[in-house]
C-alpha cells in the first residue's frame, strides 16, 4: 500500500502564491507518474499537473506559466508550486500516485481557496 500525505493549502488573494507538498509512503515501487487533480465545486475532477518517472512534465493549460510541478525523489515527495493564483484556481486539490501496473493512490485531498 502507499500513503499520500498533502500539505500546503489555504486562503490567499488573487496574484499571491501557495506551494503544495505531497509526500508518499509505504510500498513506493514501479512509479510511473505522480501529480495533481483539482476538482472545483460543481465541477469534475481535471489534471492539474504530472511528473513521469523521467521527470517529464505535462501541465492543464489553464496553469502553464503559472505553476510548476517538481519531486524530490530521495524524500518521495512531489510539489506544486502555484504562483499568480486566480479565484478561479479555487477547488480542492488531490495528489495522486500511478504505478506502471495501473494502480492509482490518491491523497485526502487539500483546500486552496483564492480571494478576489
Amino acid at each position: 500500500q502507499v500513503q499520500l500525505v498533502e500539505s500546503g493549502g489555504g486562503l490567499v488573494q488573487a496574484g499571491e502564491s501557495l506551494r503544495l507538498s505531497c509526500a508518499a509512503s509505504g510500498s513506493i515501487s514501479s512509479i510511473r507518474d505522480m501529480g495533481w487533480y483539482r476538482q472545483a465545486p460543481g465541477k469534475q475532477r481535471e489534471l492539474v499537473a504530472r511528473i513521469t518517472s523521467d521527470s517529464t512534465t505535462n501541465y492543464a493549460d489553464s496553469v502553464k506559466g503559472r505553476f510548476t510541478i517538481s519531486r524530490d525523489n530521495a524524500k518521495n515527495t512531489v510539489y506544486l508550486q502555484m504562483n499568480s493564483l486566480k479565484p478561479e484556481d479555487t477547488a480542492v486539490y488531490y495528489c495522486f500516485l500511478s504505478r506502471w501496473t495501473q494502480t492509482v493512490y490518491w491523497g485526502q485531498g487539500t483546500q486552496v481557496t483564492v480571494s478576489s
